[in-house]
């Protein structure tokens, strides 16, 4: 059984790889920016306490799943299995997962990235690769009950994907700016243990190099997926300044300009070869710059909210 017309999109930032992919799968027509700054997604950061590589999984998504209604997209979690839960519960799911499937809906697992489950086998599910067959982490199948292709790294969630009727561009604006805004104000609300949201974030990170305790691996993850996210949200004020006039489209303009430079002082911390001592005095331009676009957001919340 195969959903032949579905494909993940070959983002750094794999969760909005899938959604790009299930927005096309049922004809969702939203841009990339839209995608990303409506989901909220293009405002998040979140950085583990030694810059470990999952920061850009490890969130609370509640906030998240909700913004994707106004996309047109209801989220459904199958639930969280790691290792020892028992075979039956596995099953049970999977039997879940292919009936979703069999009426073509779409659906997704997260283990170690996040991958479109795009049909099955006798064997297992099918599974998509979004950077290629050499990427370890996104295996093309997962073996029914077993699910050996994750090896002992099994801490997996299953998501089903079903179309609802989305909202207007105004709510999707102000719904996701307010998340943007609440991330900034109430981070601890969507991080985890050991990890940190919001513009503070950058505090974390940047003493991690201070004490030589930044994970490389990590480092260059996190800003390679922080910076995309970054760009997406120029690419979405750009469109909102596009489509509104005034202060809106102004502020719009602006607050492009500031996330494209912030996309591009991230990308030069993804730079490998660089020293960590050189990726301070960055993610401390680019902190100036995160508070100086919350701030910017909240005049854009007022004047958007006046009309």
């Amino acid at each position: 059984m195969k959903i032949d017309n579905i494909k993940q999109a070959c983002f750094n930032t794999s969760l909005m790889g899938v959604i790009r992919g299930v927005l096309d799968y049922y004809g969702i027509k939203k841009s990339n920016g839209m995608a990303y700054g409506g989901s909220g997604h293009a405002f998040l950061i979140n950085i583990h306490e030694v810059v470990c590589p999952s920061g850009p999984y490890c969130w609370k998504y509640d906030g998240f799943y909700r913004l994707l209604r106004n996309l047109g997209l209801q989220v459904t979690d199958l639930g969280f299995f790691h290792k020892d839960r028992k075979m039956e519960e596995r099953k049970r799911m999977e039997d879940i997962l292919r009936q979703h499937l069999d009426a073509k809906r779409a659906c997704s697992t997260q283990n170690m990235d996040n991958q479109i489950i795009y049909g099955y086998d006798d064997r297992g599910f099918l599974l998509t690769q979004p950077w290629g067959s050499e990427c370890d982490v996104t295996p093309a199948t997962l073996t029914f009950g077993t699910w050996d292709e994750y090896g002992d790294e099994i801490h997996a969630i299953y998501l089903v994907y079903q179309m609802i009727q989305p909202a207007d561009d105004e709510t999707i604006i102000r719904d996701s700016l307010r998340y943007a805004r609440d991330l900034a104000k109430n981070p601890k609300k969507y991080a985890f243990e050991k990890y940190t949201i919001g513009v503070e974030a950058y505090d974390v990170w940047i003493r991690a190099h201070e004490q030589g305790t930044a994970h490389a691996h990590g480092n260059w993850w996190n800003a390679t997926v922080w910076s995309e996210c970054r760009a997406m949200a120029a690419e979405y004020f750009t469109e909102i300044g596009e489509k509104y006039n005034g202060g809106v489209s102004a502020i719009g303009q602006e607050l492009s300009v500031l996330y494209k430079d912030i996309a591009g002082l991230l990308y030069q911390v993804s730079d490998q070869e660089k020293p960590g001592a050189e990726k301070i005095p960055l993610l401390r331009q680019t902190k100036e710059k995160e508070l100086g676009a919350v701030q910017k957001i909240e005049q854009f919340l007022q004047e958007f909210e006046k009309r």
